[in-house]
C-alpha cells in the first residue's frame, strides 16, 4: 500500500535518519533526564545501555539537540576504532585538522584541549555510541581521559571531560572492573534501556501516525493491531518501526491486520547480562535492595543498601544518614520501605527536600532520582522502579504509613530523652531520701 492510500503525506516509521517525530515514554523521559543531570556534574559518567533498536540514538540525538551551542561536543561511532582513530575522530568533532597520527601526540592534543575547557569551566562532552565495540586498546584511552583532571579557583580538582558511553551491551559485562574502574568510579548513572508498555506503544503508533497526516489513525492500526505490533516488538521502538512500516507495505486495504505482523526474534534486555533480573524470578521482581550515594559538592562520600523498613535522614548523629549540615534539618525527611516500593516523606524540614530538582513534600521514588538537601545529594538506585506511582496505590497504604509514622515518633522521644541533662548526684540522693 502506498503512503496517500493510508491517509499519509510521509512515511511515519524512519528506520533510517532522524525521526520524523520523538515519542516519548518511560525509559526514554528517564534516560534523557539522566543525560541533563551529568552536564551539570563535575565528574558526571553516564552509562546508557540496550540492545540494538532500543531508542539510545534518538535519546542521544534529542539531548545535543538542546545542548548550548558553545558546549564542546563530540558524538562518535565507536565501532572497532583503535586508539589513532577514536582520538582522531574526536580531534575532529572538536575543530582540529591533524597533520600526524601519532597517538601519543593524539592524546597529548586532546589532553591540553579538554584542560583549557575545563580550567574556564567548559569542559567539553564526549559521547561515544557502540562503545562496546571499541578496540581494548581504545577502550584503555577512554579510561585514561576519564582521568584527567583539572584543579578550578576554588582548589577542588574536577574531571576535564565528560563522558556518555553508548552500548548495545552491558559495559559491566564486556569489560573487568578493574579495566574500567577510572569511568565506573565516576558513574553517575548506569542506566539500561526498558522496552514500551502495550499503552505505550499504542500511544507511539498513533502519534506517527498523526504527525504524518492520518486524520483517524486508529483506524489505520487499530487496538488490536497495536497490541499485537507491541507483542512482536518486544516494546522495543525500533522494532515496532520497522514491523509496522513492513505491516504497511504488505496490506492492501485498511484497516492493517494482524496476519500481517511479522514475528522477529527480539533481543534480550542489557540488564540480564549484569544479573539485574534473574532466571525464576518474575519480571520486575528486586532481586537486591535498593542502594543510596551520598554525595556533597558532586563528590560521593557514602554509598548504602537501603536493606530496613525505613531510614531516617537529618543533621542529628541518631539519624540512619547524619549529614552535618546548617542546610538540613535535625530530622529532614524519611525514606519508606513497602514491597517493591520506596516513599521520601520531608519531616517539616526547614529549607525543604528537593526531588530531581523540584521541591516535594513527599514522593514515591523511581531508579535514578537525585534527592537534594542542601549541597548534599542522595542518588537513589532501583533498577525495578520504574514508575512513579501515587501515594494512593496499592504499595502504600494508609496503615503502613502511619504505622511508620509512630515508629519514628517513639524513636524522637527516646532520643530526646537521651539528650535531657542527667540530674546531679545529690539531687537524686535527695529525692531518694
Amino acid at each position: 500500500m502506498d503512503l496517500a492510500s493510508a491517509g499519509l503525506s510521509e512515511q511515519p516509521f524512519r528506520t533510517h535518519g532522524k525521526p520524523m517525530l520523538t515519542v516519548p515514554y518511560a525509559s526514554h523521559r528517564e534516560a534523557l533526564r539522566a543525560l541533563r543531570q551529568s552536564i551539570q556534574a563535575p565528574d558526571g559518567v553516564v552509562l546508557l545501555q540496550g540492545p540494538a533498536l532500543a531508542g539510545k540514538s534518538t535519546v542521544v540525538s534529542q539531548f545535543v539537540d538542546t545542548l548550548d551551542a558553545e558546549c564542546a561536543t563530540a558524538v562518535i561511532d565507536g565501532n572497532e576504532l583503535n586508539t589513532a582513530q577514536l582520538l582522531q575522530a574526536i580531534l575532529r568533532q572538536f575543530g582540529y585538522e591533524l597533520d600526524y597520527n601519532s597517538a601519543n601526540e593524539l592524546f597529548g592534543m586532546l589532553r591540553v584541549f579538554a584542560l583549557q575547557q575545563a580550567a574556564r569551566h567548559q569542559a567539553p562532552l564526549l559521547i561515544i555510541e557502540n562503545a562496546h565495540a571499541l578496540k581494548a586498546s581504545a577502550l584503555r584511552t577512554v579510561c585514561e581521559l576519564a582521568e584527567l583532571r583539572v584543579r578550578q579557583a576554588s582548589a577542588i580538582r574536577t574531571s576535564a571531560l565528560r563522558l556518555i558511553l553508548v552500548s548495545d551491551r552491558s559495559l559491566r559485562a564486556i569489560a573487568s572492573d578493574d579495566l574500567l574502574e577510572p569511568i565506573l568510579k565516576r558513574t553517575t548513572a548506569d542506566l539500561h534501556m526498558r522496552p514500551m508498555s502495550s499503552k505505550e506503544t499504542s500511544y507511539y503508533l498513533q502519534q506517527k501516525l498523526r504527525a504524518a497526516g492520518s486524520l483517524i489513525p486508529e483506524y489505520v492500526f487499530p487496538g488490536k493491531v497495536c497490541e499485537a505490533l507491541h507483542e512482536a516488538a518486544g516494546g522495543w521502538p525500533g522494532i515496532v518501526d520497522r514491523l509496522a512500516l513492513l505491516a504497511l507495505a504488505k496490506a492492501t486495504t485498511l484497516p492493517i491486520c494482524v496476519e500481517h505482523i511479522e514475528q522477529p526474534r527480539l533481543p534480550k534486555g542489557t540488564w540480564d547480562e549484569t544479573g539485574l533480573e534473574t532466571a525464576g524470578l518474575p519480571k520486575g521482581t528486586p532481586s537486591d535492595p535498593p542502594r543510596l550515594i551520598v554525595s556533597k559538592d558532586g563528590r560521593p562520600i557514602r554509598a548504602m543498601t537501603f536493606d530496613k523498613p525505613r531510614i531516617l535522614v537529618g543533621r542529628s548523629e541518631h539519624n540512619d544518614i547524619a549529614i552535618p549540615s546548617r542546610f538540613v534539618s535535625r530530622h529532614h525527611l524519611l525514606l519508606v520501605r513497602n514491597g517493591s516500593s520506596t516513599f521520601l516523606m520531608d519531616l517539616n524540614s526547614t529549607n525543604g527536600t528537593l526531588v530531581n530538582s523540584k521541591r516535594v513534600s513527599n514522593q514515591v521514588l523511581m531508579h535514578n532520582d537525585v534527592i537534594s538537601l542542601g549541597h548534599h545529594r542522595i542518588k537513589f538506585h532501583d533498577p525495578y522502579a520504574t514508575s512513579r506511582g501515587t501515594l494512593d496505590g496499592a504499595d502504600f497504604a494508609d496503615t503502613t504509613i502511619m504505622k511508620t509514622l509512630e515508629d519514628m515518633r517513639k524513636l524522637l522521644a527516646q532520643e530526646n530523652t537521651e539528650i535531657l541533662p542527667a540530674a546531679p548526684a545529690n539531687s537524686r540522693n535527695k529525692h531518694s531520701a
